[in-house]
Protein backbone atom coordinates (compact mmCIF):
# COMPACT_ATOMS: atom_id res chain seq x y z
CA UNK A 1 0.00 0.00 0.00
CA UNK A 2 1.43 3.39 -1.00
CA UNK A 3 2.12 6.14 1.51
CA UNK A 4 -0.36 8.43 -0.28
CA UNK A 5 -3.13 5.87 0.10
CA UNK A 6 -2.31 5.40 3.78
CA UNK A 7 -2.58 9.15 4.33
CA UNK A 8 -5.96 9.36 2.60
CA UNK A 9 -7.26 6.36 4.53
CA UNK A 10 -6.23 8.09 7.75
CA UNK A 11 -8.05 11.27 6.71
CA UNK A 12 -11.24 9.39 5.84
CA UNK A 13 -11.08 7.48 9.11
CA UNK A 14 -10.76 10.76 10.99
CA UNK A 15 -13.75 12.21 9.18
CA UNK A 16 -15.81 9.12 9.89
CA UNK A 17 -14.98 9.32 13.58
CA UNK A 18 -16.12 12.94 13.72
CA UNK A 19 -19.36 12.07 11.93
CA UNK A 20 -20.11 9.23 14.32
CA UNK A 21 -19.36 11.32 17.39
CA UNK A 22 -21.62 14.12 16.12
CA UNK A 23 -24.54 11.94 15.09
CA UNK A 24 -27.75 12.43 16.97
CA UNK A 25 -26.69 15.57 18.80
CA UNK A 26 -28.83 18.63 18.31
CA UNK A 27 -29.28 21.76 20.35
CA UNK A 28 -31.09 25.07 20.45
CA UNK A 29 -29.48 28.45 20.98
CA UNK A 30 -29.97 29.78 24.52
CA UNK A 31 -30.52 33.47 25.20
CA UNK A 32 -28.42 36.05 27.03
CA UNK A 33 -29.55 38.97 29.14
CA UNK A 34 -28.71 42.43 27.83
CA UNK A 35 -26.85 45.19 29.63
CA UNK A 36 -30.15 46.86 30.50
CA UNK A 37 -31.09 43.90 32.66
CA UNK A 38 -28.34 44.84 35.10
CA UNK A 39 -29.06 48.56 35.33
CA UNK A 40 -30.95 48.17 38.61
CA UNK A 41 -27.84 46.90 40.43
CA UNK A 42 -26.69 50.08 42.17
CA UNK A 43 -23.24 48.92 43.27
CA UNK A 44 -20.96 49.11 40.23
CA UNK A 45 -18.66 46.27 41.27
CA UNK A 46 -21.63 43.98 41.94
CA UNK A 47 -23.10 44.98 38.57
CA UNK A 48 -19.78 44.23 36.88
CA UNK A 49 -19.64 40.77 38.47
CA UNK A 50 -23.24 40.03 37.47
CA UNK A 51 -22.50 41.04 33.87
CA UNK A 52 -19.46 38.77 33.73
CA UNK A 53 -21.45 35.90 35.19
CA UNK A 54 -23.94 36.32 32.36
CA UNK A 55 -21.10 36.39 29.82
CA UNK A 56 -19.86 33.25 31.55
CA UNK A 57 -22.73 31.35 29.94
CA UNK A 58 -20.73 31.72 26.73
CA UNK A 59 -17.25 31.37 28.22
CA UNK A 60 -18.16 28.09 29.95
CA UNK A 61 -20.15 26.73 27.02
CA UNK A 62 -18.71 23.68 25.22
CA UNK A 63 -18.17 25.74 22.04
CA UNK A 64 -15.56 27.76 23.98
CA UNK A 65 -14.25 25.26 26.53
CA UNK A 66 -13.51 22.65 23.88
CA UNK A 67 -10.85 24.91 22.36
CA UNK A 68 -9.51 26.00 25.77
CA UNK A 69 -8.61 22.57 27.22
CA UNK A 70 -6.39 22.11 30.26
CA UNK A 71 -4.15 19.68 28.37
CA UNK A 72 -2.78 19.24 24.88
CA UNK A 73 -5.78 17.40 23.44
CA UNK A 74 -8.81 19.35 22.21
CA UNK A 75 -12.33 18.40 23.23
CA UNK A 76 -15.37 18.10 20.98
CA UNK A 77 -19.16 18.10 20.81
CA UNK A 78 -21.66 19.10 23.48
CA UNK A 79 -20.37 16.51 25.97
CA UNK A 80 -16.77 17.76 25.61
CA UNK A 81 -15.24 14.35 25.10
CA UNK A 82 -11.59 14.08 23.97
CA UNK A 83 -11.09 14.73 20.27
CA UNK A 84 -11.39 11.68 18.05
CA UNK A 85 -9.10 10.77 16.41
CA UNK A 86 -6.35 11.50 18.93
CA UNK A 87 -4.65 14.80 18.07
CA UNK A 88 -2.49 17.15 20.11
CA UNK A 89 -1.91 20.89 20.03
CA UNK A 90 1.68 20.87 18.77
CA UNK A 91 4.09 23.71 19.41
CA UNK A 92 1.93 26.35 17.71
CA UNK A 93 -1.58 25.16 18.64
CA UNK A 94 -2.17 24.00 15.06
CA UNK A 95 -1.50 20.32 15.65
CA UNK A 96 1.54 18.06 15.59
CA UNK A 97 3.65 17.53 12.51
CA UNK A 98 1.89 15.00 10.30
CA UNK A 99 -1.49 15.64 11.93
CA UNK A 100 -2.15 19.34 11.53
CA UNK A 101 -5.60 20.77 12.28
CA UNK A 102 -5.99 21.56 8.58
CA UNK A 103 -5.72 17.86 7.75
CA UNK A 104 -9.45 17.63 8.50
CA UNK A 105 -10.61 21.18 9.29
CA UNK A 106 -11.14 23.40 6.26
CA UNK A 107 -12.00 27.08 5.96
CA UNK A 108 -15.73 26.46 6.52
CA UNK A 109 -17.91 23.84 8.16
CA UNK A 110 -18.04 20.67 6.06
CA UNK A 111 -21.72 19.89 6.52
CA UNK A 112 -21.90 16.41 4.90
CA UNK A 113 -19.28 15.17 7.35
CA UNK A 114 -20.21 17.40 10.31
CA UNK A 115 -16.61 18.61 10.39
CA UNK A 116 -16.24 22.15 11.77
CA UNK A 117 -14.08 24.63 9.93
CA UNK A 118 -12.59 28.11 10.03
CA UNK A 119 -9.55 29.65 8.27
CA UNK A 120 -7.88 30.15 11.67
CA UNK A 121 -8.80 26.82 13.30
CA UNK A 122 -6.48 26.12 16.25
CA UNK A 123 -6.34 25.56 19.99
CA UNK A 124 -6.05 28.42 22.44
CA UNK A 125 -2.57 28.60 24.03
CA UNK A 126 -2.19 26.49 27.16
CA UNK A 127 -1.86 29.73 29.17
CA UNK A 128 -5.50 30.36 28.26
CA UNK A 129 -6.79 26.97 29.45
CA UNK A 130 -10.27 27.27 30.96
CA UNK A 131 -11.40 23.69 31.52
CA UNK A 132 -11.57 22.79 35.21
CA UNK A 133 -11.39 26.41 36.40
CA UNK A 134 -14.04 28.43 38.17
CA UNK A 135 -15.55 31.39 36.35
CA UNK A 136 -13.77 33.70 38.78
CA UNK A 137 -10.41 32.12 37.98
CA UNK A 138 -11.10 32.42 34.24
CA UNK A 139 -12.03 36.07 34.74
CA UNK A 140 -8.71 36.84 36.43
CA UNK A 141 -6.91 34.96 33.68
CA UNK A 142 -8.66 36.98 30.96
CA UNK A 143 -7.49 40.21 32.61
CA UNK A 144 -3.88 39.07 33.01
CA UNK A 145 -1.69 40.09 30.02
CA UNK A 146 0.77 37.33 30.94
CA UNK A 147 -1.98 34.76 30.35
CA UNK A 148 -4.18 36.39 27.69
CA UNK A 149 -1.68 36.83 24.88
CA UNK A 150 -0.55 40.27 26.02
CA UNK A 151 -3.93 41.89 25.36
CA UNK A 152 -5.35 44.98 27.03
CA UNK A 153 -8.96 44.90 28.16
CA UNK A 154 -9.88 46.94 25.10
CA UNK A 155 -8.21 44.39 22.87
CA UNK A 156 -10.10 41.62 24.68
CA UNK A 157 -13.35 43.40 23.82
CA UNK A 158 -12.29 43.65 20.16
CA UNK A 159 -11.22 40.01 20.14
CA UNK A 160 -14.49 38.57 21.43
CA UNK A 161 -16.57 40.97 19.30
CA UNK A 162 -14.83 40.65 15.93
CA UNK A 163 -12.65 37.53 15.81
CA UNK A 164 -14.03 35.06 13.24
CA UNK A 165 -12.90 31.98 15.12
CA UNK A 166 -14.65 33.22 18.25
CA UNK A 167 -17.68 33.84 16.04
CA UNK A 168 -17.71 30.19 14.97
CA UNK A 169 -19.21 29.41 18.39
CA UNK A 170 -22.51 30.82 17.10
CA UNK A 171 -22.27 29.03 13.76
CA UNK A 172 -20.99 25.55 14.67
CA UNK A 173 -22.92 23.58 12.08
CA UNK A 174 -25.40 20.72 12.52
CA UNK A 175 -25.16 18.54 15.60
CA UNK A 176 -23.64 21.18 17.89
CA UNK A 177 -25.45 23.57 20.20
CA UNK A 178 -24.53 27.20 19.43
CA UNK A 179 -23.26 29.41 22.22
CA UNK A 180 -25.98 31.52 23.89
CA UNK A 181 -27.01 34.81 22.29
CA UNK A 182 -24.91 36.19 19.45
CA UNK A 183 -21.28 37.25 19.12
CA UNK A 184 -22.36 40.91 19.03
CA UNK A 185 -24.43 40.40 22.17
CA UNK A 186 -21.54 38.67 23.95
CA UNK A 187 -19.12 41.40 22.90
CA UNK A 188 -21.48 44.05 24.26
CA UNK A 189 -21.58 42.29 27.64
CA UNK A 190 -17.79 42.07 27.83
CA UNK A 191 -17.51 45.75 26.87
CA UNK A 192 -19.95 46.69 29.63
CA UNK A 193 -18.06 44.49 32.08
CA UNK A 194 -14.88 46.42 31.27
CA UNK A 195 -16.68 49.76 31.56
CA UNK A 196 -17.95 48.83 35.02
CA UNK A 197 -14.48 48.06 36.33
CA UNK A 198 -13.90 44.50 35.08
CA UNK A 199 -14.61 42.99 38.48
CA UNK A 200 -14.49 39.21 38.83
CA UNK A 201 -16.64 36.68 40.66
CA UNK A 202 -14.95 34.91 43.59
CA UNK A 203 -12.35 32.46 42.36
Amino acid sequence: MTMRRLIWLSVFAALAAVVLSSAGQTGQRASLKSGKDFSTIADESARSVAIFEEAGKVIQHPRCLNCHPAGDRPLQNDDSHPHRPLVVRGEDGLGAIGMRCTTCHGETNFEPGHVPGNPNWHLAPIEMAWVGKSLGAICEQIKDPKRNGGKTLGQIVDHVTDDELVGWAWNPGPGRTPAPGTQKHFGALIKLWVETGAHCPPA
